[in-house]
């Protein structure tokens, strides 16, 4: 019975609130405006502000490529590249078409 009462309650109090705020329309559009500027100006200044005053990292660490590791994908490339050259030459049948036997006469 206890929850029965909350529900009605809090509806109640959303049915109010709402009320309010559509009767102080102008002050709430003002107040959400305000707190959207006083958002975005956090967001601006933590995102441009801020990152401008930070150095990047330089990186010390050269890149080094393995010679084993390069010479395994260039075999596979050149392998790949052998089997799609060989399709052009093969011929490969029309499965669509019609397929007579030869009619001997004799």
């Amino acid at each position: 019975m206890n929850v029965g009462i909350k529900v009605n309650k809090l509806k109640f109090f959303s049915e109010k609130f709402i009320w309010v705020i559509a009767e102080h329309a102008f002050l709430t559009c003002l107040f959400l405006f305000i707190l959207a500027l006083i958002f975005g100006g956090v967001f601006f200044y933590k995102y441009n502000i801020l990152a401008q005053k930070v150095e990047p990292e330089i990186l010390t660490q050269t890149f080094v490529l393995k010679e084993e590791i390069c010479q395994n994908i260039f075999e596979v490339w050149q392998e790949n590249e052998r089997k799609f050259e060989e399709t052009d030459s093969k011929k490969y049948s029309n499965p669509f078409e019609k397929q007579v036997p030869l009619l001997e006469e004799g």
